[in-house]
């Protein structure tokens, strides 16, 4: 049987250890320094939402469009639209999407692009 004291230590170390476990993971979740969330949708031609911005128009829904820059990293903030990313000019090559919530690098490189319902 524990006494109130053991009890009390053993609290207190699960306590410490779910705030050290929750730290951890906020601290990996903003490791990488993204920009802040917007709404809307922007490609960036280098990874972790870094370089050069290309803002996407959600609205224009299954046109493809071409990228000045290869795009490296994606975030997308919109609840009806979501991005599908190609590694070829045209729609072509190897695609990605992203879903309506995201931030992330993306696997290869993107040359062009296209906007779906989510």
């Amino acid at each position: 049987m524990f006494s109130p004291k053991t009890k009390f230590r053993t609290a207190a170390v699960v306590a410490t250890a779910a705030a050290a476990l929750t730290g951890l993971g906020a601290g990996t979740a903003s490791a990488a320094d993204w920009p802040p969330l917007h709404e809307g949708a922007y490609l960036y031609s280098g990874t972790g939402g870094t370089g050069a911005v290309t803002k996407v128009d959600l609205g224009d829904y299954g046109t493809c469009h071409a990228l000045s820059r290869s795009a490296r990293s994606i975030q997308v903030a919109n609840g009806s639209a979501s991005v599908v990313v190609y590694s070829g000019a045209g729609c072509t090559g190897s695609a990605w999407a992203s879903g309506s919530l995201a931030q992330s690098d993306l696997p290869v490189p993107a040359l062009s692009y296209r906007v779906v319902p989510a």
